[in-house]
């Protein structure tokens, strides 16, 4: 039988007893501070922890989850049952609810402070659609892309918040049929509906996590939209991967669903042939039943899965930190591209159209190879709690707004060949 709160929560709502995602909140002309998501609410974290002259009050006073983040594995556990009994036992109410604040009454910021930012590749659907539509006459996966997760590094400093706007970004890009490039507005701007993980304990140079170690150290979830600029990036792509196509936004959702909560979507990963090295193997390891959905401009256009997931999460981890890379606090590290086997399962518009050459219809009438400025992209997930219920990632959205400066867009078509995540 599931859980339930004595706080009202509306049949289908992302937010049950059972996820407590955090976020960063302000309210009113106050200052931002942590907060968890309950049904229509944010709980006010440090009032409530004060009145119980908690040791942990102080971290939910900042503007950011990441001394949270910092104090590990038991104290968010610890929370996280001081949370479930507070928001599920009738005798707490008269002490919480003062600090209950409509949804719809805040201001939602990025939650943590990204340290660093990892984007992957762990897709083997979009992968292989990628391969073919860059390199034809190659084999569509790479020979390394089944013995070790592909990825590279991002630019951190413009990860942002749902609801930042998309601003298209100008750069160097070569036409179809031309022998040099321009300079201008991207017109291959693209979505990538990912997910990300977010790093709370850290560790030192030359410690090295193993795939059953990711739970001391992954806090949680949350959604990620990586736009790319397809014509930008495959003209820069070779020979060092994604650049400036990649680094003017990447944006998450303004709720960290913990690891904790995912209990309950944690599968079998899939079967990988060849079988991996021994250090990207584990007893625990864990894929994640995940249903995603992706609309433009209100209408659906895809429903991935990240059940498929050919790369797991800790094995992601276990590769970045093989070599003996750290980790920081507040690191960001994606997935890459979620995308299925199925037509209506891709998680970007560059496989959803073929790279352009077969445009979506919209029930306006309108077609889509790329997005369009003032259009609208909105992310959303849900996944399985342990008792039955649903739980939810809210939702990453994004409006695409004209290049600031620069000449105007190129003619569509397809890209130039590269590599592409």
């Amino acid at each position: 039988m599931a859980v339930t709160s004595w706080v009202p929560v509306a049949e289908g709502s992302h937010f049950p007893v059972q996820n407590l995602p955090y976020g960063v909140f302000s309210h009113a002309e106050e200052e931002p501070r942590v907060g968890v998501a309950i049904g229509d609410h944010v709980l006010d974290l440090a009032p409530l922890a004060a009145s119980e002259w908690a040791d942990f009050a102080s971290v939910f006073a900042a503007p950011s989850l990441n001394p949270f983040l910092a104090l590990g594995s038991r104290a968010w556990h610890a929370v996280r049952q001081w949370l479930t009994e507070r928001l599920t036992d009738e005798t707490y109410r008269a002490l919480v609810e003062s600090e209950l604040i409509p949804l719809d009454q805040v201001r939602m910021h990025l939650p943590f402070e990204v340290a660093d930012y990892v984007d992957f590749y762990a897709s083997e659907h979009h992968a292989r659609r990628l391969g073919r539509l860059f390199r034809p006459d190659e084999p569509p996966l790479p020979a390394n892309w089944r013995h070790l997760p592909i990825g590279y590094h991002g630019r951190a400093g413009t990860v942002a918040v749902s609801g930042t706007p998309v601003i298209r970004p100008d750069g160097q890009r070569r036409t179809p049929g031309s022998t040099s490039p321009s300079f201008g507005p991207t017109a291959q701007l693209d979505l990538e509906a990912e997910i990300g993980f977010v790093i709370g304990t850290p560790t030192v140079r030359g410690q090295q996590v193993g795939v059953d170690d990711v739970r001391e150290h992954v806090f949680g979830a949350v959604l990620v939209n990586d736009w790319s600029a397809r014509d930008l990036q495959s003209w820069e792509a070779r020979p060092l991967g994604p650049f400036l196509g990649k680094s003017f936004l990447t944006s998450i959702s303004p709720w960290v669903v913990p690891l904790d909560a995912l209990d309950g979507a944690m599968v079998a990963p899939p079967t990988q042939e060849p079988p991996p090295l021994s250090y990207l193997r584990g007893e625990h390891d864990f894929g994640l039943d995940l249903d995603l959905e992706v609309r433009l401009n209100g209408h659906v256009v895809a429903r991935p899965q990240y059940a498929g997931m050919y790369w797991t999460p800790a094995q992601m981890l276990a590769h970045l930190t093989s070599n003996g890379a750290s980790l920081r606090t507040g690191d960001l590290i994606a997935s890459g591209t979620v995308s299925g086997p199925g037509e209506d399962e891709c998680g970007s518009l560059i496989e959803i159209t073929s790279g352009g050459s077969t445009p979506i219809v919209l029930p306006d009438g309108t077609t889509r190879s790329f997005l369009e400025d003032g259009d609208e992209v909105i992310v959303q997930a849900t996944a399985p709690a342990l008792d039955g219920a649903r739980l939810g990632f809210g939702a990453v959205t994004g409006r695409v707004r004209p290049a600031s400066h620069g000449s105007a867009p190129a003619p569509t078509g397809a890209p130039e060949p590269a590599v592409a995540p």
